[in-house]
């Protein structure tokens, strides 16, 4: 099994985690140029994360998850509850659609070349604190331990590195949410999580600042 994936891609670190968590054991080949010839091979988006098992390739971190959920059904990251399923649903939509998109390097860049660098920042913090906003209210009668309950669960995959994300790039104001920040110190303390977040990440090329460095 090969991975295509990026440090700073919080996609492919949902990914990542699956994989750990499940024991799938695979080949991480790091993608530098979205035109790179052979990679649009794999995916002509040019986008990561996509995975190849054996004859099957799979893109869009969503597609990779649910792919892995039906093959290799041990560490289900969906509960059998159907209205907890349902929620797991819901929050991977709005991190996926309602706020990834919108905090994304290409947008983010382009909004401070049309308007002004300086509104790059609430640009971003504007769109995550609206889907935050939402998440929270889905999730303030479920969550347990974690997102759902309390076992780990495809929420939680979504959450962890868009919290992460939200709190230490884009430097949103997490008053408001106080469910999220309980979640959050949770994934920060919990062993996986922790593998994958403290991966060296180089300059960040959205503000320049230097995100984290590996112990």
């Amino acid at each position: 099994m090969k991975l295509y994936s990026h440090p700073l891609s919080s996609c492919s670190r949902r990914v990542r985690l699956a994989l750990l968590l499940k024991g799938l054991e695979y080949e991480c080949i790091n993608i530098t140029s979205s035109t790179d010839p052979e990679f649009l091979k794999v995916n002509p988006m040019g986008y990561v994360p996509a995975l190849v098992d054996g004859s099957t390739i799979v893109s869009d971190s969503y597609a990779i998850l649910l792919y892995l959920e039906e093959k290799y059904p041990q560490h289900a990251l969906l509960p059998q509850d159907l209205k907890r399923k349902t929620l797991n649903y819901q929050v991977a939509s709005i991190v996926s659609s309602s706020i990834q998109p919108l905090q994304n390097l290409v947008l983010v860049n382009y909004i401070g070349e049309l308007v002004s660098p300086d509104e790059k920042l609430p640009w971003a913090q504007y769109h995550i604190r609206n889907g935050f906003v939402a998440v929270e209210k889905l999730l303030v009668n479920y969550a347990g331990k974690y997102a759902t309950g309390d076992e780990i669960c495809l929420a939680d995959l979504y959450l962890a590195f868009q919290l992460d994300n939200a709190i230490n790039r884009f430097k949103v104001d997490m008053a408001e949410f106080p469910l999220l920040l309980k979640l959050n110190k949770t994934y920060t303390e919990t062993p996986s999580f922790q593998q994958i977040l403290t991966e060296t990440i180089k300059d960040d090329p959205v503000f320049g600042i230097i995100k984290r460095q590996e112990a």
